[in-house]
């Protein structure tokens, strides 16, 4: 996942805010490492209607490189970005606990891998939402990746609403591609994927990289409840005492 790296971004994260959808312009800034380190990101820094600020480029610049870094130290999400292009999967992107697993535990002083149980890797095609094509995707990409010793999760995000209402007891409106599903995902930190091409990789990430980077878990209600929330918080609690919990009802 060397070379260039593009992060889209928007604003950080407001009391009651969420992810806007109506872009008013784009600023990009490129950042070479120098000779000893041949690797520049782009940082594409959106600008948003009707928000109060734009975004302070050059500190979420700053954090895209340190985030980049510090993913590329986890061999899991190293092995997987090798064999990236062999899964052929449409709108793929690796996302949420892993990658912010790996950051917290460089944070915490932690083993690169500690606490981390799965790869959650997503897609989307619309064309297909069968449960049996995600299966046989699932199975498929498993086998490539036997060597890695968690699980491997694989969902196509354009199914996703044809069962979360079985599992979580309301229903949600298809999203309409995978950036649409991160926009939704519980936390603030956790809202984030990656995707490595052979010219490097796009990090999105729709609140930002602050919290993430300095262990904060924020709630994002734009779709999940206060019960779904503090089941994640307590559950990664166990494994990283030390994080900074918003409560629900703080914002």
């Amino acid at each position: 996942m060397g070379g260039l790296c593009c992060v889209r971004l928007r604003e950080p994260v407001r009391k009651g805010a969420r992810p806007q959808r109506g872009v008013s312009g784009m600023s990009a800034i490129r950042i070479n490492r120098g000779k000893a380190d041949n690797r520049s990101y782009m940082l594409y820094a959106r600008k948003f209607r009707f928000s109060r600020r734009h975004i302070e480029t050059s500190m979420q610049t700053a954090l895209a490189i340190q985030f980049s870094d510090i993913i590329l130290q986890n061999p899991f999400i190293r092995d997987l970005s090798y064999i990236w292009e062999q899964m052929e999967l449409d709108n793929c992107w690796l996302v949420a606990g892993c990658l912010a697993q790996t950051i917290w535990n460089n944070h915490f002083g932690l083993p690169v891998n500690h606490g981390i149980s799965d790869l959650d890797i997503v897609y989307f095609d619309a064309d297909d939402t069968s449960a049996l094509s995600e299966k046989r995707n699932a199975e498929r990409i498993r086998t490539m990746l036997s060597h890695i010793p968690v699980w491997i999760d694989v969902k196509n995000e354009a199914r996703v609403h044809l069962w979360y209402k079985e599992k979580f007891g309301y229903p949600i409106s298809p999203y309409r591609s995978v950036e649409d599903a991160i926009d939704t995902f519980p936390t603030t930190a956790t809202a984030i994927g990656i995707k490595p091409g052979k010219h490097g990789s796009e990090v999105y990430a729709p609140f930002g990289l602050s919290d993430l980077i300095n262990g904060i878990v924020r709630p994002n209600k734009r779709q999940i409840t206060a019960d779904i929330y503090e089941a994640k918080v307590e559950k990664w609690l166990k494994h990283w005492p030390c994080l900074t919990i918003i409560p629900w009802n703080a914002e």
